[in-house]
């Protein structure tokens, strides 16, 4: 739909520049873009990085002549917060889908599942999840899924810098994981539950980080709605002037 700026309230946002902004559980990534354009009226607004409904955390947005910076800055490496769940495996690999095997995970020690972990780390392969943006012959992933379809996926290269575990209490494990871009945190724990044998499907997740960008700069998205397009500006011009410096000459022409 046509953006209408007759029909807002407010005269046309056209400020340039990021906002960083932490993404509450159950908004899409498409929820919040279309939140900002509606609350703030502005004319181009885009994301770097799309979160699962249920994840939570940074989600980098663009605005106005900044969303052609988008591609490259969705090309940063990420930090995310984890927790897998052993023991269950569901056809999206995390607890948004529906359960497809429960198996015993009691034979499971934290000394095993620790060095199964540790055994991700580096450069490696992984196949997308079915239910993804990733694209087969012209369709969404996701799309084939809704209907029932599971087809063949091309593995794609991916590169995990560290994991950390924070806690182990069996079927749960906390991790911090610093990965490529492309990597699906998701896949990652299914994939840890296949070589162990049980299964495992990914519990929670929470972005920490995006290339410079931290999810201690970003703005709840509550605090969001209750701001008018003063704050927003002043957010932005303070971000621009303290952060953005090393992109500043894309827009020179």
């Amino acid at each position: 739909m046509r953006h209408r700026f007759t029909k807002h309230r407010f005269p046309p946002f056209l400020t340039d520049g990021v906002l960083l902004i932490d993404k509450p559980p159950e908004w899409t990534s498409f929820d919040v873009v279309n939140f900002l354009r509606s609350r703030f009226n502005i004319p181009k607004v885009g994301h770097c990085g799309t979160l699962d409904p249920a994840a939570t955390g940074l989600l980098v947005v663009v605005l106005n002549q900044f969303t052609r910076l988008s591609q490259k800055l969705s090309g940063h490496d990420k930090t995310y917060q984890a927790t897998l769940l052993l023991g269950t495996e569901t056809d999206s690999q995390d607890m948004d889908g529906n359960i497809t095997a429960e198996h015993d995970y009691s034979a499971v020690t934290a000394g095993e599942l620790r060095r199964t972990i540790a055994g991700f780390i580096g450069d490696q392969l992984q196949t997308p999840p079915m239910v993804s943006a990733v694209k087969k012959d012209g369709k969404r992933l996701y799309e084939l899924a809704r209907q029932g379809l599971e087809v063949s996926r091309e593995p794609k290269p991916i590169r995990i810098a560290s994991i950390e575990i924070s806690r182990i209490e069996l079927p749960y494990c906390d991790f911090t994981v610093q990965c490529s871009k492309g990597t699906y945190i998701r896949t990652l724990c299914a994939d840890i539950g296949r070589r162990l044998g049980c299964g495992a499907a990914l519990f929670r997740l929470r972005r920490l980080r995006s290339g410079p960008f931290r999810l201690e700069d970003a703005i709840p998205l509550e605090t969001l709605k209750t701001w008018e397009q003063p704050e927003l500006e002043r957010c932005i011009r303070n971000f621009l002037a303290t952060q953005m410096a090393a992109y500043s000459g894309e827009f020179d022409n």
